[in-house]
């Protein structure tokens, strides 16, 4: 099982990944665990930068398919709009999805004045996340779609009046029913 939680910056999809992690009995990989080699080593959105993230993504990626099948893993992502590169990223993790089958797709999101809440968080800054309420604004104008909207098992899920141990304990009931 691939479960990955899709969302803006700032939704809580890191602290909810750790939860449902838990509770799946699983593993994690943030994509900030992926991202930060490429955050520290390159120029954000240069050629580079993708290269970077793609090859951390297919070591990532070959030791998922390496776990035992019954091992479930959780992804945390940012993909949402249209563009070549997030395509072609969404397309390699439903391949994954697809590998180590069910995938299951959460659209992580909550309201406006939570979502700048959450951004500002102090713990934030240190784990290299982005921390800049303007940021929030901006995504809940615009409102991309997040990617996977078409996959066959998706939930949408407000977490604004949620923890994260109820988020996490929601998402696994619905993902352990499929």
């Amino acid at each position: 099982m691939i479960v990955v939680l899709n969302g803006y910056p700032g939704v809580g999809k890191l602290t909810i990944g750790r939860e449902l992690a838990q509770l799946l009995s699983g593993r994690l990989l943030d994509i900030h665990t992926v991202y930060n080699v490429a955050f520290a080593l390159t120029e954000f959105k240069s050629p580079e930068f993708r290269q970077t993230v793609e090859k951390i993504e297919a070591i990532a990626h070959d030791l998922i398919l390496k776990l035992p099948v019954e091992v479930p893993v959780v992804l945390t992502t940012v993909l949402a709009g249209d563009s070549d590169w997030g395509r072609e990223e969404w397309l390699r993790i439903a391949r994954l999805g697809e590998s180590r089958g069910p995938f299951c797709v959460v659209h992580v999101h909550c309201d406006l004045d939570e979502n700048m809440r959450r951004i500002q968080s102090p713990g934030r800054g240190a784990k290299l996340k982005p921390r800049d309420p303007d940021m929030a604004r901006r995504n809940h104008m615009r409102g991309d779609i997040l990617a996977g909207i078409d996959e066959p098992n998706l939930l949408t899920l407000d977490v604004t009046q949620m923890s994260a141990p109820k988020a996490a304990q929601a998402i696994a009931d619905w993902a352990r029913a499929i």
